[in-house]
């Protein structure tokens, strides 16, 4: 078992040895919302690092993130010594065994976190899940995510999770390959063969749409779906170019090339070339538009979105 290795103990090494046993280990300089602060006294090479932390539980804070995990191993880039200057902002931190990450109204877990300075994004792995509660019970309902990775963002309110990607909410659940949930808009981005479903409720079956691209606002269960949509509900199969879908109307609004087909009647519905398809998704009915419908695309923007 390799032991610590220290170097010779002068006054001036006490000092640097007592300041970093503090009860706080904390960065300095700048960006400072992107510097680690880990909790407890580490182990390790006092110059060149890396720190070991260890607790019931660690517990450390970058930005608005609020980390515990059972172990953190603080680490400099290669070449620099962990107490010099030039290492703040560059240093990289990982966390493992029961990893909970708290943000506000976000609570990610996992078994694996790795943090970088530079990047300002927390990895979350080893079957990583969040959830996302409403405000109070009836502003909606808990959003459940998991995924094969999640990357939290600390510059913004933003996580990113890739790979067999899972959402819940309420009686609305999505699956695809890639999901950006903004937590200040409760606004979420999925992406790679997406497929949303709103279960059965009733005389009400479930209902299917997919996509290339969906973007959904947690909050007002509302969806926009773009890029080749189909809904299927029952006998009904209705395709377009795009849908605006309001769960608590229960209405579905299908836009450019519209067509609907009860495969159990054989009765098509066309929109016209200057119209759009009203499906009501709790009467299983479809009606054509002869006026335009104007998807409300600005409600779904994602930032930084002109």
């Amino acid at each position: 078992m390799n032991r610590p290795t220290f170097p010779r103990w002068t006054p001036t090494r006490l000092a640097l040895a007592a300041a970093l046993a503090a009860t706080t280990v904390l960065a300095q300089s700048a960006p400072d919302s992107r510097l680690i602060n880990i909790e407890g006294a580490p182990r390790g090479d006092i110059r060149n690092g890396p720190y070991t932390f260890s607790g019931n539980p660690v517990r450390a804070t970058v930005s608005t993130l609020k980390i515990q995990a059972g172990q953190a191993t603080l680490a400099a880039p290669a070449g620099t010594p962990l107490s010099d200057a030039k290492a703040r902002g560059k240093r990289t931190a990982n966390f493992t065994g029961n990893v909970i990450v708290n943000r506000g109204r976000l609570t990610a877990k996992g078994g694996q976190l790795a943090y970088s300075e530079v990047t300002g994004q927390g990895v979350l792995s080893a079957s990583p899940s969040a959830t996302f509660v409403p405000e109070d019970k009836s502003s909606g309902d808990t959003v459940n995510i998991s995924a094969g990775q999640m990357s939290l963002d600390v510059d913004n309110n933003v996580s990113t999770s890739t790979g067999n990607v899972h959402l819940t909410n309420g009686n609305q659940s999505g699956q695809a390959d890639k999901l950006v949930f903004d937590e200040d808009r409760e606004l979420a981005q999925l992406t790679g063969t997406p497929t949303l479903t709103r279960a059965a409720k009733g005389n009400q079956k479930e209902l299917t749409i997919n996509g290339q691209e969906v973007r959904a606002l947690t909050k007002s269960k509302t969806l926009y779906v773009r890029g080749g949509v189909k809904l299927v509900q029952g006998s009904l199969t209705t395709t377009g170019d795009a849908v605006y879908y309001d769960d608590k109307k229960n209405v579905a609004y299908v836009v450019g090339n519209a067509v609907s087909v009860d495969s159990k009647t054989k009765v098509t519905v066309k929109a016209p070339a200057s119209g759009a398809l009203e499906q009501r998704t709790d009467l299983a009915r479809v009606r054509a538009l002869n006026t335009p419908y104007k998807i409300p695309t600005e409600q779904f923007k994602l930032r930084g979105e002109k």
